[in-house]
C-alpha cells in the first residue's frame, strides 16, 4: 500500500533557529504580513520585490492570500509572502496561512523551507510559544499533503526535506517542543488521509489489520487481530453478520498504548472500518458509490490518533479497537429482517443492511470495554443524515455524558475542528426498541443521525461515551482550509488533543 505522505513526514527535519531572516539559508522563505506591514517590508530576502508588488496592486495581501517572487539571492532564492488581517494573530489564522504557503512550496518543488516568525510572536515563551510553533508546523505539513494517484505517468509526490521556524530571540526549547507536537498531529492526520484515500481493491479488512499491526510495531503498542473464525467463536455476531457476504472476511483489530504504570483510567477509541460499503442487500444507488472507499474513515481517525500518540508518548492509557468488514450483497449476505446476536448478548433486528456501521461498532464497543476502556470515543462515517444537518463543515456528536463532551469540545476549539452536539432525549432512545429483538438497526421517520448514534451508545453499557459522526466531514469534493480534496483525516487532531489533555 502506498502511504506516501506518511513516509516523507517520517523523514522531514523540523527545527527552530534563533536567527535573523537575512541569515537564513533555504530554497524558499515564508513571510507573513498585513498589507500595511508588507508595504514597508525590509530585512528579509525578496523584501523589495514584495513591497513593490503590494504598492503596484499585484498583491492585495488579503488573509491567507499568497504571492511568490524571486529574491535574487542565492541563499534564499524564492519568497512566499502570505497576507494576514491587520489584527492580532490567532492560531486558526496562522494554521491556514501556513497551509497556503505549503501549497505554493509544493507547486514550486522547494525542499528546504524557512518560515520567518512574525515579530509579535518572537517574544512568546513557554506554552504560548509551543502552541504557536505547533500550529505553524501542523498547518504547513497539512497543507503540503498530496493525494497519491495511480496514473501510468504519475510522478512521485514532492517531499519537503526540512522546515525551519526562524526568528531572533526565539525561546528555542519551547518552539522546538511545539514544533514536534505539530509534526505528530500532522503525521497522524496524514496517516488517516492516506489510508482513507486507498481504493477498495487495495484496502480490505485483512489489509487494514496488517497496516494496524505495522503501526503497532512501529510505536511499540501491544496489538492483536481476530480473524473471522475467532470472531465467530467469541460470538461477535453483529460484525460477522455484516462481513459474511464478502469474499474478504471481517477482522477485529485491537491496539493498546500504556503510558501509566497501571492499566486504569483507560480511554477507548473505537473506529468503524467498513473498507467498502455497497449497502449490501439494501443496495445503494450507483451515483457516488465510489466515495464509499471512505467508509472506513472512522477507523482511519482512531488509528491516526494512535500514530500521533505513539510519537508523543503521553502518560495516558489508550485502547483502540477497529471493527472492519466489507459490506457486499451475496447469496449468503445479511438480509432485512434478520436477527443478529451481538457480542454483548443483545439481539438486533436488521431492518436495513445499509445501516451496517452501527452493527460492527456494537461489537467494537463491547470489545473495547472488555479490554479495559473506562470511557469511549467512537468515530464513524455513520449516516448520510449528518451531512443534511451539518453539511461538510461540522462533525455531529451524540453523547451520554455532557461533562465528558465539554472537555472534548475544549480540545476541538484548540484544534479548530468543528463539532456540534445533537440531543439525546429519552424519546430518541425509545425509538430503538424492536418488537422481535432488543434493538433495531434502523428507524424510519427522521432523526437518523441521533438514533444511529444512540444505537452505538447502547453498547457503551453505561460508560461515558462520545460518538463522532464524520460522514459529512471525512471526505470532501473540493479542498477547504487545511483540508485537501478527498480524505481529510478529520478528528485525528481533536482526539489526540483530548487524550493529551488528560495526561
Amino acid at each position: 500500500m502506498n502511504l506516501s505522505n506518511v513516509a516523507w513526514l517520517d523523514k522531514v527535519t523540523i527545527q527552530t533557529a534563533a536567527k535573523a531572516a537575512s541569515d537564513i539559508e533555504a530554497d524558499g522563505i515564508v513571510v507573513i504580513g498585513s498589507r500595511s506591514e508588507l508595504e514597508q517590508a525590509s530585512g528579509f530576502p525578496g523584501a523589495e520585490a514584495c513591497k513593490a508588488a503590494v504598492k503596484a496592486g499585484l498583491f492585495e495581501a488579503g488573509c491567507c492570500k499568497t504571492y511568490v517572487a524571486a529574491t535574487g539571492q542565492e541563499k534564499a532564492p524564492v519568497l512566499i509572502a502570505v497576507g494576514r488581517k491587520d489584527e492580532a494573530l490567532a492560531t486558526k489564522q496562522v494554521r491556514l496561512m501556513l497551509a497556503e504557503a505549503a501549497r505554493e512550496a509544493v507547486k514550486l518543488k522547494l525542499s528546504r523551507i524557512a518560515v520567518i516568525v512574525p515579530d509579535e510572536l518572537k517574544k512568546a515563551a513557554g506554552e504560548e510559544a509551543a502552541a504557536m510553533a505547533h500550529v505553524m508546523v501542523e498547518g504547513f505539513l497539512l497543507g503540503a499533503y498530496q493525494r497519491v494517484t495511480y496514473k501510468k505517468d504519475a510522478k512521485p509526490i514532492h517531499c519537503v526535506e526540512a522546515l525551519t521556524l526562524a526568528g531572533e530571540g526565539l525561546d528555542e526549547k519551547a518552539w522546538n517542543e511545539g514544533a514536534l507536537r505539530g509534526q505528530a498531529y500532522a503525521y497522524g492526520t496524514s496517516f488517516a488521509r492516506d489510508l482513507t484515500n486507498l481504493p477498495g481493491n487495495v484496502l480490505y479488512p485483512s489489509r487494514l489489520a496488517e497496516t494496524a499491526m505495522e503501526l503497532a510495531k512501529q510505536f511499540g503498542f501491544e496489538a492483536h487481530v481476530l480473524d473471522e473464525k475467532e470472531i465467530e467463536a467469541k460470538g461477535m455476531g453483529a460484525l460477522l453478520g455484516v462481513g459474511k457476504g464478502s469474499s474478504n472476511p471481517p477482522r477485529m483489530i485491537a491496539l493498546k498504548y500504556q503510558g501509566k504504570p497501571e492499566w486504569t483510567d483507560v480511554c477507548g477509541l473505537v473506529g468503524k472500518g467498513i473498507t467498502f460499503d455497497t449497502g449490501g442487500i439494501s443496495l445503494k444507488r450507483a451515483a457516488n458509490m465510489d466515495e464509499m472507499i471512505c467508509d472506513m474513515g472512522g477507523s482511519a481517525a482512531v488509528l491516526g490518533a494512535m500514530a500521533a500518540i505513539g510519537r508523543l508518548k503521553p502518560q495516558v492509557n489508550v485502547v483502540c479497537v477497529v471493527a472492519s468488514a466489507e459490506n457486499m450483497p451475496a447469496g449468503n449476505a445479511l438480509k432485512p429482517g434478520d436477527v443478529l446476536t451481538s457480542y454483548s448478548g443483545r439481539t438486533i433486528e436488521v431492518l436495513n443492511t445499509d445501516a451496517e456501521g452501527r452493527l460492527v461498532l456494537a461489537d467494537g464497543m463491547t470489545y473495547a470495554k472488555e479490554l479495559g476502556a473506562s470511557k469511549i470515543i467512537d468515530a464513524a462515517t455513520l449516516t448520510g443524515a449528518v451531512g443534511v444537518a451539518l453539511g461538510s463543515i461540522s462533525t455531529g456528536v451524540v453523547t451520554n455524558d455532557d461533562a465528558f463532551f465539554a472537555r472534548f469540545q475544549e480540545a476541538a476549539a484548540r484544534t479548530n475542528e468543528y463539532v456540534w452536539q445533537l440531543p439525546s432525549h429519552q424519546e430518541y432512545w425509545d425509538m430503538l426498541k424492536s418488537d422481535v429483538a432488543d434493538v433495531r438497526n434502523a428507524i424510519p421517520g427522521g432523526a437518523g443521525t441521533i438514533t444511529g448514534g444512540l444505537f452505538v451508545g447502547t453498547f457503551a453499557d453505561g460508560l461515558p461515551w462520545i460518538h463522532l459522526d464524520i460522514a459529512g466531514t471525512a471526505f470532501l469534493s473540493s479542498g477547504r482550509g487545511v483540508d485537501p480534496k478527498g480524505a481529510t483525516g478529520v478528528m485525528v487532531r481533536t482526539i489526540t488533543e483530548y487524550v493529551l489533555s488528560e495526561a
